[in-house]
């Protein structure tokens, strides 16, 4: 069933002040550059966080709210930057506070991060987005047009499509907040409990390949695929339709 809503003519990108994006997009790059001017990738990477675990278990059972909303701010903002580390940082979302509470802490930061970025994409980096993706445009355009929840809910279970790739194009589409909230929240479920399971044993995990392995990855296309089941049965009913008579 197509999703009557998921297109708008309110979520078209509205006109905005030129110099308020020019201010956001020197915002948005100043943090970017700031970010691997510093070097903080090596701080949200696995080595440094198994390192430091016991020290971050430590503080979150003296500063449990504390560690929460620092641990989903650091979420969230590394994925409205579309900054990298999300994957050790679900793991340590496990480690810290449980795979089941943990994949909830990661699921509402990474919800947040995307539809900042989706947002950015939107009304402040639409033209770079259009001149660095824009052969991508069309086909995910048309994808989005069919049923706009269930083909946003197949990106973002398949491994193929890039996390932030997706936060980014889909901006540029005429989905609205809402079918993308609610199509990123439930899609990345599966991989952010994966991530976070796996992270109970973080001092035993030498690479992210140990948990990417084949099967997970070929069950999240399953998973994908079955998300996508709405559109293509949409497409046989309607390709084996009997032609009227004349």
């Amino acid at each position: 069933m197509s999703d009557p809503q998921a297109f708008t003519p309110a979520d078209a990108p509205p006109a905005s002040s030129p110099t308020g994006k020019i201010i956001l997009a020197a915002v948005f790059a100043i943090a970017v550059g700031a970010f691997f001017y510093f070097d903080l990738a090596q701080y949200l990477s696995l080595q440094n966080l198994k390192g430091n675990r016991d020290r971050l278990l430590a503080y979150v059972e003296d500063h449990y709210p504390t560690a929460v909303l620092l641990f989903i701010g650091v979420y969230c903002l590394q994925t409205a930057l579309s900054l990298p580390g999300a994957a050790a940082l679900t793991l340590v979302g496990g480690f810290l506070f449980g795979s089941v509470v943990g994949t909830l802490y990661v699921n509402v930061a990474a919800t947040a991060g995307a539809t900042l970025a989706f947002l950015a994409a939107r009304y402040l980096l639409k033209d770079w987005v259009e001149r660095k993706f824009g052969d991508r445009l069309e086909p995910l355009q048309q994808g989005f047009a069919r049923n706009a929840f269930s083909y946003l809910m197949t990106l973002r279970l398949i491994p193929a499509f890039p996390f932030f790739l997706v936060n980014l194009v889909s901006g540029l589409t005429r989905i609205n907040v809402g079918t993308y909230i609610a199509a990123t929240a439930i899609g990345t479920l599966p991989g952010s409990f994966v991530y976070a399971y796996a992270g109970r044993q973080l001092g035993m995990i030498n690479s992210l390949r140990e948990i990417a392995s084949p099967p997970v990855l070929l069950a999240f296309t399953l998973l994908g695929l079955l998300a996508l089941s709405p559109i293509l049965y949409r497409k046989m009913k309607k390709g084996t339709a009997p032609t009227p008579s004349p």
